[in-house]
């Protein structure tokens, strides 16, 4: 076998159809799609269309729902923590946590934490911190002997407003008249306010 005698199995791959080319192609003119009415039109979607009646689509009725508060967990069966293992990635000495899943290259991002499965085979003694363990999985790290400790993933932190700088005010409410400034060494209103005053009086 060499290079050039590669070949895909045959009727693997068919040659595509090139139209409008000509009437001698055998696909010109009218490219396949006969004279006139809906089909030969550009832009049209008749997919679901039962010709004016209820599409099936809209007569059966709704299921289910969107949980709002739904965990989105990584799943990581034991077989893949011995292959870890098998290849030196994952340190079977220190404790397999979501950083150290992180790090080896199992996970790609921690979302909502991890849950550990029973899938595979497991030779190792681990010490394994998750946020939840599938019963299958617990026998299998238990008779490899080791252990598993379900632990709560922390929160995701919320954003927060960044504080207000030195010098800077907040806003005043509208419809409310903004305060006037003290001097800070006699506690007295400053003279431009004081001035203000005086002429409303006179």
């Amino acid at each position: 076998m060499r290079l050039n005698e590669l070949r895909d199995n045959p009727g693997a791959t068919r040659a595509r159809k090139r139209v409008g080319r000509g009437v001698g192609s055998g696909k010109g003119k009218t490219a396949g799609r006969g004279h006139k009415g809906q089909k030969s039109r550009s832009g049209v979607a008749l997919k679901g269309f039962e010709g004016g009646q209820m599409p099936i689509h809209r007569r059966l009725p709704k299921r289910g729902f969107n949980n709002l508060f739904a965990k989105d967990f990584n799943e990581v069966n034991v077989g893949r923590l011995q292959a870890a293992i098998d290849k030196k990635t994952l340190d079977a000495k220190k404790s397999v946590t979501v950083d150290a899943l992180l790090a080896a290259g199992i996970i790609r991002r921690a979302r909502d934490g991890v849950r550990l499965l029973g899938q595979g085979d497991l030779k190792t003694k681990l010490t394994i911190e998750v946020t939840g363990a599938s019963a299958g999985a617990l026998k299998a790290v238990e008779k490899a002997g080791g252990t598993v400790s379900i632990v709560a993933m922390p929160k995701r932190a919320a954003k927060t407003k960044p504080p207000l700088s030195k010098g800077k005010t907040k806003p005043a409410a509208k419809g409310k008249s903004p305060e006037k400034p003290v001097d800070k060494t006699s506690g007295k209103t400053s003279p431009k306010s004081s001035s203000k005053t005086a002429k409303k009086d006179s």
